[in-house]
């Protein structure tokens, strides 16, 4: 049996049936690399000593998202979760149609990482339907019915976005700066962490008169879109930026060289502040050229199997789960901190 995307082959194994009338079917999931396609959903019941999740990924845009990704399956074995997984390419049709094959499918649990926030009520109302609950992995949806909703597990974005410009207005006061001039590289259009970052960033800054956002771009979280947005920002505004907020480390990774291309030095001449504190954004960090890195864990899968498990049992489990997280700055001594794992 196969399922479209980069992930799972299902192995279906059938224990002899005894003359007593015992019967015991046994359902693994076999965790594997290949890159399969097509469909074709298994017409009979079957029933699981494990629970059967399935997972849409958004996609694999990052080392953040790749972490998230490994992150899941490893936790997925340890908890003996049997995981259908599947890459939505950045695609809300994909994610939609991955949805609608674990609905035919009977998994137990269905999760997502929504890739936008609207237009999901239409298949989560058939999940509903079929008796599936619904958990969203570190992003939000808009809707109108909460209860398609069982549970939200990811980062608090808006705090995240709190935590940036607090630092933003620390780093000011010790350079004794009376004017910060600030350009923004958001996250994808219309996503939850690019709105709450953003809305984080604004309701803080907005309080203190030194600050000014001269513009605000779409990179799309992408290093390359990063690079883009950086190279049109250094050409319109040059030496009056004072400060680079971007949502997210790969963009963060990808603006650098192009501050640099503009004759200029990135963590001196220009303030730059990320999110994600992914290990390639702490190097950089600690080489001087990143200010501040907002930590944003991609570690969910725990928490994923453990809300799983319980909404298979019938338990009753938290609307809303958020890990713990800080933030790393040139205020900090970095020279022990650990390997971040991804």
């Amino acid at each position: 049996m196969f399922f479209g995307g980069f992930l799972k082959t299902v192995d279906l194994e059938k224990s002899a049936v005894s003359n007593s009338g015992k019967k015991a079917l046994i359902l693994s999931v076999l965790i594997s690399s290949i890159i399969i396609s097509g469909c074709s959903p298994h017409k009979d019941k079957v029933q699981s000593q494990n629970i059967l999740l399935g997972f849409s990924q958004l996609g694999t845009e990052s080392a953040w998202r790749s972490g998230n990704t490994a992150d899941i399956v490893n936790k997925a074995k340890a908890s003996k979760v049997s995981l259908m997984m599947e890459n939505g390419n950045r695609r809300q049709e994909d994610q939609i149609a991955a949805i609608r094959r674990f609905i035919a499918y009977q998994v137990d649990v269905i999760a997502f990482s929504p890739i936008v926030e609207e237009g999901w009520d239409n298949v989560l109302l058939e999940a509903k339907d079929a008796g599936i609950p619904v958990v969203l992995v570190d992003r939000d949806i808009s809707t109108d019915n909460p209860d398609l909703i069982s549970c939200k597990i990811g980062a608090d974005f808006y705090n995240e976005g709190v935590m940036a410009a607090d630092y933003l207005i620390r780093k000011a006061d010790s350079l004794g700066k009376k004017e910060i001039k600030i350009v923004e590289i958001t996250g994808t259009k219309d996503s939850t962490p690019m709105r709450k970052r953003q809305s984080g960033f604004m309701d803080t800054i907005k309080k203190d008169s030194r600050m000014t956002v001269i513009e605000s771009i779409n990179g799309d979280f992408l290093k390359s879109c990063g690079a883009e947005c950086m190279r049109h920002l250094m050409k319109k505004y040059g030496s009056e930026i004072d400060v680079v907020f971007s949502h997210n480390d790969e963009m963060t990774l990808g603006a650098l060289p192009e501050i640099e291309k503009a004759g200029l030095l990135p963590g001196k001449d220009i303030v730059i502040i990320s999110i994600d504190a992914g290990q390639e954004a702490i190097n950089v960090l600690k080489e001087g050229k990143i200010n501040c890195v907002v930590e944003c864990t991609p570690m969910l899968g725990k928490e994923l199997m453990d809300t799983a498990t319980k909404l298979k049992n019938g338990e009753k489990v938290e609307k809303v789960i958020h890990p713990k997280e800080g933030y790393f700055c040139d205020e900090q001594d970095l020279s022990e901190l650990s390997l971040r794992g991804y």
